[in-house]
């Protein structure tokens, strides 16, 4: 099964990233980001992109401009995640034949990035926005519409969130710190797999 979970791998070295990539899909997790604001991060996400094959979805996220989205095209990233919803960003992924996660907080922010083109909306920080906020929101997003908590929320969450309408979630500390060894993100990904299929069902 694709869960939808997103494994955020802020601060990763390239030459720890096809490890810590096959730790995460061994324990079935196959979306994975590397912000850019990560170490090297476009040399990573190449790593990853050809060591993953068909297995995951390898992308970037903190993506601020259209000039990284070309950058990322280019060396077959087929996701892009943002911390806000510039529409020239947007615009630019989905000529690029990538999947769009813009970041938003209003209502104004997700029209406009739905607007855009946006695949789905990154609902960052989730813990500030909060269950009654998103729920609020959510009554008004066009049916369908895929959404993601980012920021604050983890796997004790993951049942109140589901229940709420979200579809899926963004986990950075969660299951990822740079010194973390592979070992050690396969291990916390099988916990949140766990949590995550129980919520699930």
């Amino acid at each position: 099964m694709s869960r939808e979970i997103i494994a955020i791998l802020r601060g990763i070295q390239p030459d720890e990233a096809v490890d810590i990539l096959n730790a995460l899909i061994d324990a079935g997790i196959t979306k994975i980001e590397v912000p850019l604001n990560s170490p090297d991060p476009f040399d990573s996400i190449e790593r990853m992109v050809q060591a993953a094959g068909a297995r995951a979805l390898v992308g970037a996220g903190t993506v601020l401009d259209v000039a990284s989205v070309r950058r990322l095209a280019s060396i077959g990233a087929q996701m892009v995640v943002s911390p806000d919803a510039n529409p020239d960003v947007i615009a630019e992924t989905k000529a690029q034949g990538m999947l769009s996660y813009p970041g938003v907080l209003t209502p104004t922010e997700a029209f406009s990035a739905l607007r855009s083109g946006a695949d789905g909306l990154k609902f960052f920080p989730a813990f500030k926005l909060g269950l009654d906020g998103f729920k609020a929101l959510a009554a008004v997003l066009p049916k369908g519409t895929n959404t993601y908590a980012v920021g604050g929320v983890g796997p004790a969450d993951f049942a109140d969130w589901l229940g709420a309408g979200i579809t899926g979630f963004g986990l950075g500390s969660n299951i990822y710190k740079p010194g973390y060894s592979a070992e050690k993100v396969g291990a916390l990904a099988a916990e949140i797999v766990t949590s995550y299929d129980a919520a699930t069902l």
